[in-house]
Parts: structure tokens; C-alpha cells; sequence
């Protein structure tokens, strides 16, 4: 039988895998749950066999060493990940190991050179130019992730927060956030105890509704992000990347708040992170 091409986006919310052969016809597919090292690793690669194996199932196919495999997966860049993962004994062919934002990246540019900025709850830019990986930011919530949805929700917070005891005048944004919390500050309190990124998220659509409707609280939160999301995109042409493309969840809101040079940058997506990771997994059989 003649070689195989597994690509796997093994992200936070879920993993997705994909066979193709040798000319890039789609042969199966499957889907498994959140496939990030900060469930531990047997739990993220427990997620990824799931994902391939439905997929291997639906083409058919049994023999798992003649499949060279691509997986990109959040949260590789913690010390020792790499190394733990490649240690482990696996059953394809061949193995790359990526981060799933670097996998976006290569899919985004079909393999060529080129970066993305990612924007949704959280935030971070990556490239790959002449060889070589740049990444900027996205050390995670809160110490990093500039601009991202969980971002937006903290910066809006605490102006509502400012607004309840009289620090801030409020606005209808400010006043909705605060409706969350029963108009208590201290409610807000006890949430942000127990409260992660995804939770933060959460307030970002309700930010970007306000903002585009005028209220000057929400512009000033969007605004402010968007400038975030403005530098990344700056500092990775600056390091070299020629196309720089913004992907994310909040890609679509944010980019009309981009300013006009950072817009005339940015360029389309040219394919998804499971191509750049069955690019991924054909670089690492021809190697």
C-alpha cells in the first residue's frame, strides 16, 4: 500500500484529524476531544489516537505503519513537552510534532513562508521565514495575549468595576457587565476567583456588539485591543514575514478596528491548520 498522510489539529476545545494519499485526496476523517498537553500528556494523546483512529476506520485502513503523521498540539512549547512526546512510542511511520498554532500557520500559507496573528480568546503571533520560527506573545492569560477575547472581557471589567464605585462614568456596555454580577461588586469578586480565560471570552462579544454600536467604553476597550493586534501584525513584517494573515474567532470582528497599513497587510487563508499539519507529516517522511 502505498504511503499515507495523517494531519492532526489537536487544539483546547477539541481534536480533528484527517487521512489523505499520496495526491491529496481526502480518504477519512475523525473527531475526538480537547488534545492539549495542559491535560497532561496521556490525555492529549489519548485524544489524538481517538481522532486518528476514527479517521484510519473510515478509509479503511488498518495498517497504522504505513501512515506518516502531523500533529499540532496546544500547549508542545511547555519545558519538556517536545521531548516527553517524541520519547513515546507511537505506531506511524513517521511523527512531526508541532504546536497547533504552528500548523495554522503552515496551512495559512499552504507551506510557504509567511505568518499569522491569532486572535480569539487568546492572542499570539507566529511565522516561519527562511527556516526559521518567530513567535510573539501568547504566553498566555493573563501575563500575555494582548488583544484576544479573554482581553477584552478583563479590560471591560475593570472599568465596570471603576464606573460601580465612582471612579469612571458609566455607559450601557459598563452597566450590562455589571448586571452580570447583580450590581455587586464583590459578586465579581467571588467570579474572578474561580474564572479562566474561556470565562473572560465570554464578555468579548458582548464588548465588540456595544463598541460597533458607539458606546465609548467599548470603543475604548476594542480600540485599544485592536492596537495590540496592530503590533503583532507590525513586528512579524518587520521580522521578515512578507504575508501575514489574521485567523482566530474574533478575526472577523476585530479586523474592520485594525488600523489601515495593518489591514492592507494582511492576506487570506489559503488552507486549514490539518493541511498544514499533513504538510507537516510529508516534510517528515521525505526527512
Amino acid at each position: 500500500m502505498a504511503a499515507l498522510y495523517l494531519g492532526v489539529d489537536g487544539g483546547g476545545t477539541g481534536c480533528r484529524a484527517r487521512l489523505e494519499d499520496g495526491d491529496g485526496s481526502v480518504l477519512g476523517a475523525g473527531l475526538a476531544g480537547p488534545a492539549t498537553t495542559r491535560l497532561g500528556l496521556d490525555a492529549a494523546m489519548a485524544a489524538v489516537e481517538t481522532a486518528a483512529a476514527a479517521a484510519l476506520k473510515e478509509a479503511g485502513v488498518e495498517d497504522w505503519s504505513k501512515v506518516h503523521a502531523g500533529i499540532g498540539l496546544a500547549g508542545i512549547g511547555r519545558k519538556g513537552a517536545l521531548a516527553a512526546l517524541l520519547a513515546r512510542p507511537h505506531r506511524f511511520a513517521s511523527i512531526a510534532l508541532a504546536s497547533d498554532g504552528v500548523i495554522a500557520c503552515i496551512g495559512a500559507h499552504a507551506g510557504r513562508d509567511g505568518g499569522i496573528v491569532i486572535c480569539g480568546t487568546g492572542s499570539v503571533g507566529l511565522a516561519r521565514v527562511e527556516g526559521r520560527d518567530i513567535r510573539l506573545g501568547g504566553y498566555g492569560f493573563p501575563i500575555s495575549d494582548e488583544g484576544s477575547g479573554a482581553d477584552l472581557g478583563l479590560q471591560a471589567i475593570r472599568l465596570a468595576l471603576r464606573a460601580s464605585d465612582g471612579r469612571l462614568e458609566s455607559s450601557p456596555l459598563l452597566h450590562a457587565i455589571m448586571a452580570r454580577f447583580a450590581d455587586d461588586a464583590m459578586e465579581a469578586v467571588a467570579w474572578m476567583d474561580q474564572a479562566s480565560a474561556t470565562d473572560y471570552a465570554t464578555f468579548a462579544p458582548l464588548v465588540m456588539r456595544h463598541a460597533d454600536q458607539g458606546d465609548a467604553m467599548g470603543r475604548r476597550v476594542v480600540q485599544g485591543a485592536a492596537e495590540q493586534i496592530d503590533g503583532l501584525v507590525r513586528a512579524l513584517a518587520e521580522r521578515g514575514a512578507q504575508r501575514v494573515a489574521l485567523i482566530g474567532g474574533l478575526s472577523s470582528a476585530m479586523e474592520p478596528w485594525l488600523a489601515p497599513d495593518v489591514r492592507r497587510r494582511l492576506t487570506p487563508v489559503l488552507a486549514d491548520p490539518i493541511a498544514g499539519a499533513i504538510h507537516l507529516a510529508r516534510t517528515g517522511a521525505a526527512a
